[in-house]
């Protein structure tokens, strides 16, 4: 979604923007095409091999963009540290890169045999690895059930129990093979997913912290942005979408105090409009080319 992304940001000559998630730096590059020749693009990525992949993809414009091995929650204090006050468009993509499921060795995907990891900032003190073998029963199976939606979050959380008693479950292969015995191969089949997908899903959410993070981003974004400045977001699944719905329909809503109020006594003020109404998809033709683009959803905003 490429051309959404750079139409939505109105990427201008001269100005600053923000990629608060690096990636392999296909969004960045499009985005520095647009605002040279004298912009200057902020990125940041928690995965250190992002940040080191864009040291030599963007070297060409190495005295235009400044990088930061940081989650997007420090980009406040970033930019203070940069001396910008605020910039004219921020780009959120909170999918997982190509990289991070097919050669990271962190155990993203279940398709691989690898170290049941699944931190994106390998800084981070806890690994899936740990929550797997150390978290109780009615927690797990809530993080399953909350984070991945799973509707057989107990009975993979009772498995997970009953195996680990005998020996810690320690690779990507083992836990996918594990949730394969526990989900009926009919439930994966209806749904078109890999019965370990959501499991999968939960576990990374709840490593990174991901949606905790992305709320308190929204809460600070409106504040990072000069006037008319614009804000969009890729988000792969629908708690993320959720968050990002809700925290844009209250940036562009003025007084929340009770109807029967007879005057406003909280004096919220709009800070955003929103520019997608609905939410924006990627066409068929980009589905077919990359499947990975199946699940995203696109929203933007504008500084009011």
């Amino acid at each position: 979604m490429l051309d959404e992304v750079l139409g939505y940001l109105d990427c201008r000559p001269g100005k600053i923007y923000v990629d608060c998630t690096l990636g392999g730096c296909g969004h960045t590059l499009a985005i520095l095409s647009r605002i040279m020749p004298e912009g200057r693009l902020i990125g940041l990525d928690q995965d250190l091999d992002a940040i080191q992949n864009a040291r030599e993809v963007l070297r060409p414009f190495k005295n235009s963009v400044r990088l930061f091995h940081a989650n997007f929650i420090r980009l406040p204090e970033l930019l203070a540290q940069s001396d910008i006050l605020a910039v004219d468009g921020i780009l959120l993509d909170l999918g997982l890169s190509l990289h991070q499921l097919e050669s990271s060795g962190r155990g993203f995907s279940f398709l691989k045999d690898e170290p049941l990891d699944m931190r994106m900032d390998i800084r981070s003190s806890t690994s899936a690895g740990d929550l797997i073998n150390s978290m109780p029963e009615k927690e797990l199976a809530r993080i399953l059930r909350q984070y991945g939606e799973e509707r057989m979050s107990r009975k993979i959380a009772r498995k997970i129990i009953a195996v680990r008693q005998q020996a810690p479950i320690t690779t990507s292969r083992q836990l996918a093979e594990l949730i394969c015995s526990v989900v009926p191969i009919g439930a994966g089949a209806k749904h078109r997913i890999h019965p370990a997908t959501r499991t999968f899903m939960a576990l990374r959410i709840a490593v990174n912290k991901e949606l905790e993070r992305l709320d308190a981003f929204m809460q600070a974004a409106a504040d990072l942005l000069t006037p008319g400045g614009r804000l969009c977001v890729l988000s792969f699944h629908s708690l993320e979408d959720r968050i990002v719905k809700h925290s844009l329909k209250n940036m562009e809503n003025a007084c929340i105090c009770p109807p029967d109020f007879p005057q406003c006594v909280c004096n919220k003020q709009k800070t955003m409009r929103v520019l997608t109404r609905r939410t924006v998809r990627p066409t068929d033709a980009e589905i077919r080319e990359n499947r990975m683009a199946r699940s995203t959803k696109l929203r933007a905003a504008e500084k009011i």
